[in-house]
């Protein structure tokens, strides 16, 4: 699955007035019907049930039963609406994030599962290149809530980042890999079953001789793993690893990371939270 669109690729600044409530509401013509918040929940709502392919300003304009015009009053463009887009589905990621009762793990594994789930119901959002993601307050209340649980442990700034940063390269590979299957079977006509067993007679006899015994070897159910199975087991080593990063600064606080023990040592100097 391709990225076939990025944040920031309309007006930045409108967006970002959007976002932060300081864009002005239509003062001129009719009394507004529409508001930016049902623009957008519009849209949402299209890209979740016929793909990002098939978002347009016109597609939204039906689904609200406006002229596509009008929409203008509220939303500058489809690249404006995207970064409001984006937005609008963070909301779920802060529930229960910050609670004083969580660790650090805790908060972790509840992101990690937040990410998964926020893909699986929106997974258009696998299509959208966000390496520069424009912050609006669902996304920086998410971002904020994550480093509430991870106060207190020593760490740098740039390792509190580089664990979220991990944690969701890791979902989201795994989640576009679970995406994608779905998607390959329902855009084929293909089911798993039928695309395996067209390719079993050949895989045996290619086995048959020892040529490669290793893959010969496995259970016939090696790859009936669900994501989650998969998400996981990978989740527990990386948080396993995160925590012998959070152990040696409490056995030495003062100490600055070392290659043996730092995230990203590549990333440069960050001051040590007090």
């Amino acid at each position: 699955m391709a990225t076939t669109e990025h944040t920031g690729s309309g007006d930045l600044s409108r967006s970002m007035a959007l976002l932060w409530g300081t864009d002005e509401p239509p003062s001129r013509g009719p009394k507004p019907g529409l508001s930016v918040t049902a623009v957008v929940a519009a849209a949402v709502e299209l890209a979740d049930e016929e793909g990002l392919a098939a978002l347009s300003m016109r597609k939204v304009a039906a689904r609200l039963g406006v002229g596509t015009m009008s929409l203008y009053r509220y939303v500058p463009g489809k690249g404006e609406l995207l970064d409001l887009m984006l937005d609008h589905v963070q909301g779920p990621l802060t529930e229960g994030v910050d609670q004083a009762d969580r660790d650090w793990r805790a908060t972790l594994e509840l992101v990690a599962q937040a990410t998964w789930d926020l893909f699986l119901r929106h997974p258009w959002l696998l299509q959208i290149n966000q390496t520069r993601p424009v912050l609006g307050p669902r996304s920086l209340a998410a971002f904020d809530a994550a480093l509430t649980g991870l106060r207190g442990l020593g760490l740098t700034g740039q390792e509190k980042v580089a664990m979220l940063v991990t944690i969701d390269n890791f979902v989201t590979g795994t989640a576009r890999m679970v995406v994608l299957a779905q998607q390959s079977a329902e855009q084929s006509g293909v089911s798993d079953e039928e695309f395996w067993s067209a390719q079993t007679p050949f895989l045996n006899e290619a086995m048959s001789g020892g040529a490669y015994p290793e893959v010969a070897a496995l259970p016939a159910d090696v790859f009936e793993s669900d994501g989650l199975d998969i998400l996981a087991f990978g989740l527990t080593p990386l948080l396993d690893g995160f925590a012998a990063v959070i152990d040696a600064r409490a056995h030495d606080p003062g100490a600055q990371p070392d290659a043996a023990h730092t995230l990203g040592a590549a990333m440069g100097a960050c001051p040590e939270e007090e």
